[in-house]
Parts: C-alpha cells; sequence; structure tokens
C-alpha cells in the first residue's frame, strides 16, 4: 500500500520542474510541455512529480482543457479523477501553473461562501464511535447552521441490514463511516446512488478509495491489530502480547480472546475476509473454528472487545488499531500488536442512499467529507484514522507502518453475505452477542 503523503496545504508551488515524468519524454514548448499519460497516473502523482506540490494538480487538469479548446491533438478531461494512457496532457511550466493554481483557489473559495444560506433536513446513519458522530455533526453544522442533521449510530452491519430492510422507503439520505466492504455490497444491491462529487479530486488514490461508478468514497484508512490487557500479561509472566494470528488459537489464550461477530461488525468482517485472502476459502473455517475455541464472547459492536479487554473481562481484542490507541489514551491498560504475517485494514466510506429524501443536502455531506479540514477533525473525537485526501495529515502515520496484506475490497465486498452466512452457520451464530 502506499505510504500516506503528510502534504501541507499551500497555493505557492514549490520546487522546480523536473525534465520527465514516468517513461515518456516530455515534449518542451514555451509556456511547458506535452505528457502522455502512463500506467497508473493520476493527476496528483503528476503534479507532485512536477512541481514537488500534489496539492497542483488543476493545474494540469486546467491547462488540457484550454489546450484542448484550440488545438484538436488534445482531448478535454471533464472528470479529473479519470484520465487514460496515452492521453496526452499539458504541463505548464512555473508562472503558469502558479497563476492557473490561484485561479482555481479563487473559484472553489467563492463555491463554498455559501454554507449560511443552506437549509433543511439531513438525515445521516453513521458507523463510527458515537463521540466521532456527535463531533462531525456539530463541526458541519458550524458550516451549514441552517441543516437540522437527524441521525443514528448503528454497526456496520446492522446498517447495511437497515439499509436493506428499508429499500422500498429510505428513511436515511446519507451513510457515513464503517469499511467499505458494506458499501461495495449495498451498491451491488443497489442500495446506493451514483455522484460524482468534485472534490473526488482530493483522493490520494482514486482507484482504490472510490467505487468506479461514483457510488461510495473512502473516507478513512485503519489497520487490523490486536489489543492485550498489560495486567494480564504482568499477572502472566509467561505469556506474551501476540504477534500472529496463530498465536490467537494457542490453548494458553482459551476463553481469554473477544472478536465481535461479523453479522454486525464491519471490523469482524475485515477480520474474517482478511483471514480469507490469507488461507483461502476453505482452509480458512478451519482457522475460525480453531480461533472460536478461545472466543470468551462474540459482540455486537467492533471496538467494544478493546474496552471489555481493558476493564478485564478478557485478555485479548481482535480490533482496529487507531480503536485500540483511543482507549489507551482513555487510560485502559491495553497493548497494541500486530500481525507480524500480515493484516488487512480498512477503507472507511460514506455514500447517498438510493433514493434518499433529501440528496442534495447529502451531496454537500459528501463533498465536505472530502476535504482535508473534515478528515482532519478525527483525532479531535479520538478518531486516530488516516485520511485519504490531499491535504489532510494522518495523526497516528505509524498505524499504517505495519505489514498490510492486498485486501481486495471487491473480492470482501462481492462475498459478504456469503462469508457472513457460512460463518453464522459454521463457527458461531448471532444469538445473544454482547453489546
Amino acid at each position: 500500500m502506499k505510504k500516506f503523503l503528510a502534504a501541507a496545504l499551500v497555493i505557492a508551488l514549490m520546487a522546480l520542474m523536473v525534465s520527465a515524468v514516468g517513461a515518456a519524454a516530455p515534449v518542451q514548448q514555451e509556456g511547458g510541455e506535452e505528457y502522455f499519460v502512463q500506467a497508473n497516473d493520476w493527476l496528483s502523482k503528476l503534479a507532485e512529480k512536477q512541481y514537488g506540490n500534489v496539492l497542483a494538480w488543476p493545474v494540469i487538469w486546467k491547462a488540457t482543457n484550454l489546450k484542448a479548446e484550440a488545438d484538436d491533438s488534445f482531448v478535454a478531461i471533464p472528470d479529473p479523477d479519470v484520465i487514460e494512457v496515452g492521453q496526452k496532457l499539458w504541463i505548464p511550466d512555473e508562472a503558469a501553473a502558479a497563476a492557473l493554481l490561484e485561479e482555481f483557489a479563487t473559484e472553489r473559495a467563492a463555491a463554498s461562501s455559501v454554507g449560511s444560506d443552506v437549509t433543511g433536513e439531513l438525515n445521516l446513519l453513521c458507523v463510527v464511535q458515537l463521540d466521532w458522530c456527535e463531533g462531525q455533526i456539530a463541526e458541519f453544522n458550524k458550516l451549514y447552521p441552517g441543516i437540522v442533521v437527524n441521525w443514528v449510530r448503528m454497526s456496520s452491519g446492522e446498517s447495511l441490514t437497515r439499509l436493506r430492510n428499508e429499500a422500498s422507503k429510505p428513511q436515511f439520505d446519507v451513510w457515513w463511516g464503517g469499511p467499505v466492504d458494506s458499501y461495495i455490497a449495498a451498491s451491488q444491491e443497489g442500495l446506493l446512488a451514483a455522484y460524482d462529487s468534485p472534490n473526488a479530486v482530493n483522493l490520494r488514490d482514486p482507484k482504490l478509495m472510490k467505487a468506479e461508478d461514483n457510488t461510495w468514497f473512502g473516507i478513512y484508512v485503519g489497520s487490523l491489530g490486536f489489543a492485550t490487557n498489560t495486567n494480564y500479561l504482568a499477572e502472566h509472566p509467561e505469556l506474551s502480547a501476540p504477534t500472529s494470528w496463530d498465536d490467537l488459537t494457542k490453548p494458553e489464550w482459551e476463553g481469554q480472546i473477544l472478536v465481535a461477530h461479523p453479522s454486525s461488525s464491519g471490523t469482524s468482517y475485515t477480520h474474517l475476509c482478511t483471514n480469507v485472502q490469507m488461507r483461502g476459502e476453505e482452509a480458512v473455517w478451519e482457522y475460525e473454528r480453531a480461533l472460536s475455541a478461545n472466543v470468551l464472547q462474540f459482540t455486537k459492536s467492533g471496538s467494544a472487545p478493546a474496552r471489555f479487554v481493558g476493564a478485564g473481562e478478557a485478555a485479548v481484542a481482535i480490533v482496529f488499531s487507531h480503536d485500540t490507541v483511543k482507549y489507551i489514551g482513555e487510560g485502559l491498560p491495553l497493548e497494541l500488536s500486530f500481525p507480524a504475517e500480515g493484516t488487512g485494514y480498512e477503507i472507511g466510506g460514506t455514500a447517498i442512499i438510493n433514493g434518499a429524501q433529501h440528496p442534495d443536502l447529502a451531496k454537500l455531506w459528501v463533498d465536505w467529507s472530502l476535504t482535508p479540514a473534515a478528515q482532519e477533525l478525527g483525532p479531535k473525537f479520538a478518531a486516530y484514522q488516516a485520511p485519504t485526501v490531499i491535504g489532510a495529515e494522518a495523526s497516528r502515520p505509524e498505524l499504517l507502518e505495519v505489514n498490510l496484506i492486498d485486501y481486495d475490497f471487491e473480492y470482501c465486498g462481492s462475498h459478504k453475505k456469503e462469508f457472513v452466512d457460512r460463518f453464522t452457520t459454521e463457527i458461531a451464530n448471532a444469538d445473544n452477542l454482547k453489546k
């Protein structure tokens, strides 16, 4: 996985242009140069290479579109997320680029100055921790005080079930938070509406961080790990915090593990599909049976196991690393560790519900969610996931500097119902989940 850039939000361009990008030799001309798109190019990546500033992507976008108006050899770029291999772009020189970037910044500022005039109601289905839901909504209302946000907090699996049950008459306008595996499943079932957000161009890796049909967008990233009670380790000096998935099946952890059930929790489904990908679709069930033998109880919420382990109800929790950091910050005796052989990760999503009663206000929420200002709010509410957009800095980048597997979100989303049903049938039912 690409490491996340810690780009500062600036308007003046930095650094001199380099003489080449990728494998194609640029064609130098007065005022700039031609460039032919290579595989795995995108505008922000080219801006970083050319100007040393990932936020300068609008320069190439606007300059190419201007060229296309006068020169048929250029093709306009209607969607800056989409550029084709072999397409000819225009890379302005430093002086022209600075002028274009300033023009773009002025346009964006003017477009965002109307928040106080917007009124109405927005029905939000929120999946992240309760205090983050509350805090994020409060910050949104500072920009849009005329919008009344009605909201409900549910776990990822519960929210998907709710959307399925209400498909004929949706009660929610927008879905915010939770792993995109659920969003992919929902999109395939026709539950999400496509929306071409202008702020999707802010995404660091659009191919990974949004649906090809624009039915969902990534808003944060978080890695899966283990939370172990340090008091328990002190009382059992022969033990140490687990550092592999197989450690969790050892007899010394019998009755000492807590994890959510994948039917209700996106965290737990990430754990399940991580092991499906690492072990195979058949071998994984042998592993899950062995792990289940050591599980004290399955929970409803994905983050709850860390809280219960911190309270001494068990020794080890399988949770997202940012949740462990949150509870450590609250004073719970926890140690964070990761499986050395590799761990899965989530991209948290947001989407507009198909048939939303207030689609225009839902678009405002999605657009705002894809801004650096919105994505840097998490730590204010003890949420330490990494942002997905350029210009937003990760508060705890070390949480992603671990051995991450090549997690296939499309695969996991497409097979979610199948894998959850099999887990519920063969491993553990979803009755009497600990809340």
